[in-house]
């Protein structure tokens, strides 16, 4: 995966913006501890949506390959990080992917690095559990896929409803999955397993 650059024009441009939105906000943008907090929030945005500028598909397809086994394969308890498109807060938790090989395999790193490359956007959790399902079945073209994802939405802990304690679950599943009671209920038991 490419390493994230900052573009200096969007920077500046964006720094410009944010200290017109503090100052209608009532801060004085002046002030010591403000002065480079538009340069800082305008770099911090382009950080947090970097994977409008990552192909996920081009991830997987540099790390294929052809092996005979078929059994599951599970990576859980990767770390999401990501902005709701509503309101433009964090939501944040943990994504479990699995995947049945179908005469492929891919390398390990590369399922996380395509949730961050679709976290890293403005982004509903609904929709970000479905493009990962959708990235894995298309490239790799497994028996099956399942994404389980739960995240904390700061847009329902600090405004709105304010509910610290809530969590939301999203779930996609494909092929074998679906089909499958007893391939999803083995996928729910390992994901909620400590095996480590």
């Amino acid at each position: 995966m490419k390493e994230f650059k900052l573009n200096d024009q969007i920077t500046e441009k964006l720094s410009t913006l944010y200290k017109e939105v503090l100052g209608d906000l009532g801060e004085n943008t002046e002030r010591e501890g403000l002065l480079k907090t538009p340069e800082r929030v305008a770099k911090s945005m382009q950080f947090l949506t970097q994977g409008y500028h990552i192909n996920p598909d081009e991830l997987i397809q540099e790390a294929i390959f052809h092996e005979d086994y078929s059994e599951m394969v599970i990576v859980k308890d990767i770390e999401v990080y990501s902005m709701c498109e509503h309101h433009m807060l964090p939501f944040f938790g943990k994504a479990h992917i699995a995947y049945i090989p179908d005469g492929k395999i891919v390398g390990l790193s590369k399922i996380p690095r395509v949730v961050d490359a679709y976290s890293r956007r403005l982004q509903v959790q609904e929709r970000l559990t479905i493009e990962i399902r959708d990235c894995i079945q298309r490239t790799l073209n497994p028996k099956g896929v399942a994404v389980v994802i739960e995240c904390a939405h700061m847009c329902m802990q600090m405004r709105g409803v304010q509910k610290q304690n809530s969590v939301t679950t999203s779930s996609a599943f494909t092929g074998l999955f679906m089909k499958n009671d007893a391939t999803r209920k083995e996928f729910i038991n390992l994901v909620q397993a400590k095996l480590h």
